[in-house]
């Protein structure tokens, strides 16, 4: 009987020993095909950013190479006008445009998103992820055609019978743009103020700080990067806005000299103009230049976004 026994015992553990192996090399399998497709999707991922981006910088410097458009003209010139006699590619007013009706909505909305991420978080938390969170996932959601076009049924006309002006201006593009990335804004600090260990909460409370005190200097300082990451994600989509602001600012070529001036941006020189130029002319050019600026930009808030991001990390 004993020897039955192990026996037995011996084809049990070849058995399993089989299965193992067996299983082994299933996962083994399994794991290097996994490891194939993920690095054919990245690689994938890899070759079309290079290719958009080879795209778009050689469509852009053929104004420079080619045509022979001044590169320090193109950036400080501000006179607009390529089928003048002669021709002039001066782009400063597009950028300025960008610039400050992105700040200008930056201005606005992170104040406001960071006070309704504390409200979300701090104040009435229960409140904020049931009611607050689905409304602001909500405001992602809409299509910037909708808000531009309340922009310029609704904010556009307040603002011309309110100050007697032409209504298209600065401050209405900051408005619109304000009213897009606060959601932006509100869900990302919203997600760096919970991520605050509530050990630090619980100490400065003990040290006899009050509930404000502790908002103030403990969770805000804490959450500092992710807030400032927050607010450089919205203004990465404000500055790359395009047909919202078109709707509301009135897309006029000349230097903004006030918030209730009309004014003009990259994106919507672009979508305004580019159907009404010929592949390969100096026009056309001059237009996948102001879209490499366009790229340029987006390159540099990526790199803002990461450096935040290390820094947060290192925290």
């Amino acid at each position: 009987m004993s020897h039955r026994t192990e026996g037995i015992n011996t084809e049990r553990q070849s058995m399993i020993a089989q299965k193992m192996l067996t299983t082994n090399k299933r996962q083994k399998t399994e794991n290097i095909t996994g490891k194939t497709i993920a690095m054919i999707c990245a690689g994938l991922l890899v070759i079309v950013v290079l290719s958009i981006t080879y795209f778009i910088a050689s469509k852009g410097l053929s104004t420079f190479f080619v045509d022979g458009v001044s590169f320090k003209e193109f950036l400080t010139h501000v006179k607009w006008d390529p089928e003048g006699e002669p021709s002039s590619y001066g782009v400063l007013p597009f950028i300025l445009g960008s610039f400050f009706v992105t700040a200008l909505a930056a201005l606005i909305a992170a104040p406001l998103g960071i006070g309704a991420a504390i409200f979300m978080t701090e104040i009435f938390p229960g409140f904020g992820k049931k009611v607050l969170k689905p409304v602001i996932e909500l405001l992602v959601g809409i299509p910037s055609v909708v808000y531009g076009y309340v922009g310029l049924t609704l904010l556009v006309p307040f603002i011309r019978e309110q100050f007697d002006v032409l209504g298209f201006s600065l401050l209405a593009g900051g408005l619109v743009l304000a009213l897009m990335i606060l959601p932006t804004i509100t869900s990302v600090a919203a997600d760096a103020i919970e991520a605050v260990p509530q050990d630090l909460r619980n100490a400065s409370l003990a040290l006899g700080a009050t509930r404000w005190q502790t908002i103030w200097n403990v969770v805000l300082h804490s959450a500092l990067p992710g807030c400032l990451t927050a607010i450089v994600l919205g203004m990465s989509r404000a500055f790359g806005e395009a047909l919202a602001v078109q709707m509301v600012i009135g897309n006029t070529t000349k230097l903004p000299s006030g918030l209730f001036e009309p004014i003009s941006t990259l994106t919507s020189g672009i979508t305004l103009n580019m159907g009404n130029t010929i592949q390969g002319t100096p026009y056309n050019n001059a237009l996948w230049s102001m879209a490499l600026l366009l790229l340029a930009m987006s390159f540099i808030f990526i790199v803002i976004l990461r450096l935040l991001g290390r820094k947060r990390l290192a925290k």
